[in-house]
């Protein structure tokens, strides 16, 4: 929270301090555990902020975590734009890896549960200070896992689409032109006995375009009030922009070294190397370490949010890669998340690799299911190792293959997903913590400056905010008070 000296002002002349809303803050709440704060602390902290040595902060990574961490450090009280600096450093585009690609669930059931709740909340926060309804589709959701029985269903004769999910004109129904238009039909309003089928399995009233006859169990997992969305990249663009216009520089270039005093002890500058001529989120565009030119940054702190990158710029950093598909369908469906067990026939999802190996026997997948505002439906399904990471998220290849078996899957549940059109076929890689706990991890590490936040695994969107604050408040406050991440910290992994 941002505060002002017009509001302290109007405090002290307030009757009763403690209730002004600028000290909402200071009141302990269940979702903070920091304690409250007495008014002479904060009076001397805003006073005095300008006699304070300038702090030179780069956060490496413009994904989710990089993004949120500039913004929250940007809009910390003791920042100064006139006196500080704070740089995002990002090698080919804001938002370009798993947190331009990911779902967008949040859930108060998510983990790591020392910092759900306060990203939860913040979130909403964001939203309503900066339109996220509209700016980024924030929007609580309802959310539920369901079992079912998948049908068979063959892509090429997928209502007239060719094995890329595309309108095939001369697959098209007959008396139809093979335009969209003429060949995707509504298939909500079903038949009394139909949505009948849906009640008795216990699936709410609106969940209306899963196939009634297939259900084999749905139970609840969350509403309104505990499980809501956003949508990754929009999301994740706006921080970025929103830190960009409280004073933050965004970089396009690679780091390559976090340069540190000559005992080792403390940070000094970053080294990256900029990006080639192109604009700034052109990702054919890429920095280009072999061309030898580098640059230096000065820094008195830097926040490495690198995701699975990290251990190339900090080699012994426990964070391994996991490669993740998923599209996008266009439809217009109620505002579900599904997690979804479903057993599917032996011909069905067998493309590429799977198909030639013919599996003989019933499989059951799980791919994840997520409506979203505007007529987009996200689908993914589980991850791979079979390709290293890439030097960066431009370089991540797609397998059409995987894709494909997604669009199969969630079509063999849902005449709505069947025969919606396919608007993307993506994949990336999620930051997971290789030994120890599950992570991630979050604080300063054993060198004086150097802040460590990453290895958030499929939870990044969630817990970005939480993330972000926290950093500021290490940052500028010197210790994390919104919540107590002793297990999320650095050193435990000896870094």
């Amino acid at each position: 929270m941002v505060i002002d000296r017009d509001a302290i002002d109007g405090c002290q002349r307030h009757h009763d301090i403690s209730k002004h809303p600028a000290f909402e803050f200071l009141r302990p709440s269940s979702n903070t555990l920091a304690p409250p704060t007495s008014l002479p602390r904060i009076l001397h902290r805003a006073t005095m902020a300008s006699s304070d040595p300038p702090k030179n902060i780069v956060v490496i990574g413009g994904g989710i975590i990089g993004s949120t961490s500039a913004y929250f450090l940007s809009h910390h009280s003791s920042f100064d734009r006139n006196r500080d600096s704070i740089t995002l450093l990002e090698s080919t585009k804001i938002a370009g890896g798993a947190s331009g690609k990911a779902g967008g669930l949040l859930a108060l059931w998510a983990y790591p549960s020392s910092i759900v709740p306060l990203s939860y909340r913040l979130h909403k926060e964001l939203a309503d200070k900066h339109g996220g309804a509209q700016r980024w589709g924030y929007r609580g959701v309802n959310c539920g896992q369901i079992e079912m029985k998948g049908r068979s269903v063959d892509p090429k004769a997928m209502d007239g689409k060719n094995s890329n999910g595309e309108i095939d004109a001369a697959k098209a129904p007959l008396g139809g032109t093979g335009k969209e238009s003429d060949t995707r039909v509504s298939l909500k309003k079903r038949t009394k006995e139909a949505l009948g089928l849906l009640r008795r399995a216990g699936v709410p009233e609106d969940l209306d375009w899963v196939i009634p006859e297939n259900i084999r169990a749905y139970e609840e997992m969350g509403d309104p009030s505990t499980t809501a969305q956003v949508h990754p990249y929009q999301f994740t663009t706006s921080m970025a922009s929103l830190a960009e216009e409280a004073g933050v520089k965004i970089i396009y270039g690679s780091a390559t070294s976090i340069d540190k005093s000559a005992d080792g002890s403390a940070v000094q500058s970053v080294t990256y190397s900029p990006k080639a001529p192109g604009t700034p989120n052109d990702s054919n565009a890429t920095a280009d370490p072999s061309s030898g030119e580098t640059k230096v940054l000065p820094a008195t702190h830097v926040v490495l949010s690198a995701g699975p990158w990290t251990p190339t710029i900090l080699p012994g950093a426990p964070i391994s890669a996991l490669r993740a598909h998923s599209v996008t369908i266009k439809a217009d469906v109620s505002p579900y998340c599904l997690f979804t067990s479903i057993t599917l026939p032996a011909s069905t999802g067998k493309t590429g690799e799977s198909r030639r190996k013919q599996r003989q026997s019933t499989q059951t997948v799980t791919p994840e299911i997520y409506a979203r505002p505007n007529n987009e439906i996200y689908a993914c399904g589980e991850g791979d190792h079979l390709i290293p990471l890439p030097k960066s998220t431009d370089l991540v290849q797609v397998d059409e293959s995987r894709c494909q078996d997604i669009v199969e899957y969630v079509s063999a549940i849902s005449d709505e997903l069947r025969d919606g059109e396919v608007t993307a076929r993506q994949a990336c890689y999620l930051p997971n913590v290789s030994r120890g706990s599950s992570g991630p991890l979050i604080g300063e590490t054993s060198v004086k400056g150097l802040l460590v936040a990453t290895g958030h695994t499929c939870w990044g969107i969630q817990n970005g905010p939480g993330t972000g604050k926290l950093v500021s408040e290490i940052v500028w406050d010197g210790k994390a008070r919104s919540a107590a991440i002793g297990a999320l910290d650095p050193k435990r992994w000896g870094l």
